[in-house]
């Protein structure tokens, strides 16, 4: 930013107008007079972790570091540029000037959200701390802009340190009160309810933990999961506004219960029942309440969030009219069914795609607008997690796109970067799931994109590099084991519809692995069996593919205990397989609530 310069050498008549100014009685304000500048940036030198920085692959180290104690390491992967970001209040029609200190190769500096020009800057290679700088101008109504370093792809980690924007601050007023009323709800071996009241000037609100603050919210309720059992914590709440944080609320405590046999770090039962419920839509199945789903059904999966277009990545949730869905309840019930829901344990997710929405992400715009989008979503209805049930052209892959461990296809590539930013954003409660069909998984045991001489459908297995960079964050996979053609499974055999056989052989596949295309060399791990769950069509109305209760219950017994398995050779026992899941919980109330008894009968 340029500096006022010496009155010496002003122009002649600039000293005569201040003189004639001064003689008057008139007072000349610079701009910096009427606006300070000063740094902008929070824990621009990472003094204080990753706090105020929302990163996809970052962490804070002790060595390198250009000044005090800290600095950004962050790692890029094949499928992620380790984006770190930092949304900060400006000054509309002001001039700034971003600076930051890198390291390493392929480092980005830049600014988003400017309402003018978006500016980066960048260095191809730097062996030692090097500064980097850039400035813009915001836009006449501007009053937040985005700061970012990033990498590039599979080019190794970067540092930066000490980050600065310098240049007027906006107008963000007082940080609001401390909440008041925090107080526990259920709590679960693994998970911890909280609540309180809300904070006027609040626009969203930190949940802190045994003095770490986990996540940001911004309702007035929250599930803390991933907890251990039988373990003590301390929890407290404070409000944010763009001017700052509150101090801290006033500290409650909660045990969690001891888990007896089965459960995990998810914040789910050991077995598990999870269903779609039509939120934005009716069909023949009729309109379901979520505050009439049972208690059987611990996660519920809502219907569909929907782009605007196929490659805007603006995802939208729109509720089901009354002239469509008849005893639709209002908006305020539906928020009050879903807290109602989480007090008693369960998980509400909202679910991307189904047949109608596909959704390409074929841009580094489109992928923002979706994180930016999907979040909206999640923080109005206060929801616990994500559902990607990306179906028809949604996801394929390009040619030359062939190995699943390092994609290349921009719709994959920002599919997994999109998720990536979103766990970091909510943190290791964020419950992530995905219902691919078997096209887009098991189909890629024999084919893989469109292949090495581009006569395959491109569309063939394209889920797997997805599953595979998220598998250490995926919670549920649970494939559609309907509306499905024959699929070949590990035996080498064709195996079709309508039994036990077809859905022992799919999850088999998932649970001990298989080699991509037929490559030894290129094999798809075994996800573990409590990320697994089986998908199954609740009656013959809702899917291609629907089994009996007997037929349910045989691919239970095979899975689990290895009795009743039939022809198919599985290649181990997993007692800890997570569930079932099903489309949906509307047909399941349409059919007498069949799907529901049978899981109930068989896991109690």
């Amino acid at each position: 930013m340029e500096r006022t310069r010496p009155l010496a050498r002003r122009p002649l008549l600039a000293l005569l107008t201040v003189a004639a100014l001064a003689a008057s009685g008139t007072t000349v304000l610079s701009s910096a007079a009427r606006a300070a500048d000063a740094d902008l940036v929070r824990n621009g030198g990472f003094e204080s972790g990753l706090d105020h920085w929302t990163c996809t692959a970052g962490e804070a180290v002790t060595s390198p570091v250009r000044s005090g104690g800290a600095a950004l390491r962050a790692t890029p992967s094949g499928a992620d540029h380790a984006r770190c970001s930092q949304t900060v209040t400006v000054r509309p029609d002001s001039a700034y000037t971003l600076t930051g200190h890198v390291r390493g190769s392929y480092v980005y500096l830049g600014a988003s959200g400017t309402g003018t020009t978006d500016v980066s800057t960048w260095t191809q290679s730097a062996s030692d701390w090097q500064r980097l700088t850039t400035t813009f101008r915001t836009g006449p109504t501007t009053t937040r802009v985005t700061l970012y370093t990033h990498g590039w792809y599979g080019t190794g980690a970067y540092h930066a340190d000490d980050v600065t924007l310098v240049g007027p601050g906006g107008e963000t007023g007082q940080p609001p009160a401390p909440p008041t009323g925090l107080k526990t709800g259920t709590v679960t071996a693994t998970s911890v309810a909280l609540s309180w009241s809300p904070v006027p000037g609040a626009t969203s609100y930190a949940v802190h933990r045994d003095g770490t603050r986990i996540r940001t919210v911004n309702g007035t309720s929250t599930t803390v999961s991933g907890l251990t059992p039988a373990t003590a914590y301390a929890f407290q709440v404070t409000a944010l506004n763009d001017a700052g944080e509150s101090a801290r609320s006033a500290t409650v405590t909660a045990t969690t219960a001891d888990p007896g046999p089965g459960g995990g770090p998810s914040g789910l039962p050991p077995h598990a029942l999870v269903g779609y419920l039509h939120a934005s839509f009716a069909n023949g199945s009729g309109y379901t309440r979520l505050a009439d789903v049972p208690d059987s059904w611990d996660v519920i999966d809502l219907a569909f969030g929907e782009p605007t277009s196929v490659t805007s990545g603006d995802i939208r949730f729109e509720r089901c009219p009354q002239t469509e869905c008849p005893g639709v309840e209002s908006d305020a019930e539906f928020k009050a069914a879903i807290r109602d829901k989480q007090a008693a344990g369960k998980k509400v997710l909202i679910s991307i795609g189904g047949q109608n929405g596909q959704v390409r992400l074929t841009t580094a715009a489109a992928r923002d607008t979706f994180v930016t989008s999907v979040s909206r979503i999640i923080d109005e209805y206060g929801l616990d997690g994500l559902d990607i049930d990306f179906e028809g052209h949604s996801l394929s892959l390009d040619a030359g796109d062939t190995d699943f461990r390092n994609p290349t296809t921009p719709v994959i590539v920002h599919l997994i970067s999109a998720l990536r930013t979103l766990k970091a954003k909510y943190g290791d409660d964020f419950v992530l799931t995905m219902a691919p069909e078997t096209f887009f998984v098991q189909l890629g045991y024999q084919f893989y994109g469109p292949g090495p001489w581009g006569g395959q459908d491109p569309r063939a297995g394209a889920y797997l590099p997805v599953i595979h960079a998220l598998r250490d964050d995926l919670t549920l996979l649970h494939v559609q084991d309907y509306n499905s053609g024959p699929i070949m499974g590990l035996d080498n055999q064709y195996h079709s519809m309508g039994g036990a056989d077809f859905h022992i052989a799919m999850t088999d596949m998932l649970l001990t692995g298989f080699p991509v295309a037929g490559n030894a060399d290129r094999v798809f791990p075994p996800l573990r069996a409590d990320q697994v769950a089986i998908g199954m069509p609740a009656t013959v109305n809702a899917g291609n593919g629907h089994v009996s209760p007997a037929e349910v219950t045989k691919t239970l017994d095979c899975l689990t205990r290895k009795v009743r398995c039939g022809a198919y050779p599985t290649h181990g026992t997993w007692p800890d397989l997570r569930g079932l899941m099903t489309w949906s919980i509307n047909w399941d109330r349409f059919g007498g609530w069949e799907f529901q008894r049978t899981f109930d009968g068989y896991f109690g």
